[in-house]
């Protein structure tokens, strides 16, 4: 009864810690990509001659944000399948 119950405890906090990692990790990228995106089309609106430049540099910053995200993925993909 003990290790069946340790299993099953086990697997609930793996689920959990999963749960928390992915949503707190996309918290950030989400704030980040929204403020930059925000601020870009803000830029185009006001300078719309600069509108292919800003367009670029936000995109690859999205990209490069958006790394912290699929980070968060791995590592609860990780505890998910490895740990639990």
């Amino acid at each position: 009864m003990g290790t069946v119950f340790n299993e099953f405890f086990v697997k609930a906090a793996c689920a959990i810690g999963a749960g928390l990692c992915m949503g707190i990790g996309a918290i950030g990228p989400a704030i980040g990509e929204g403020n930059a995106v925000a601020k870009a089309l803000e830029g185009m609106a006001r300078q719309p001659e600069a509108a292919g430049n800003l367009r670029t540099n936000m995109i690859l910053g999205c990209a490069i944000t958006e790394t912290t995200g699929i980070y968060s993925l791995l590592i609860s993909f990780l505890i998910l399948f490895a740990v639990g």
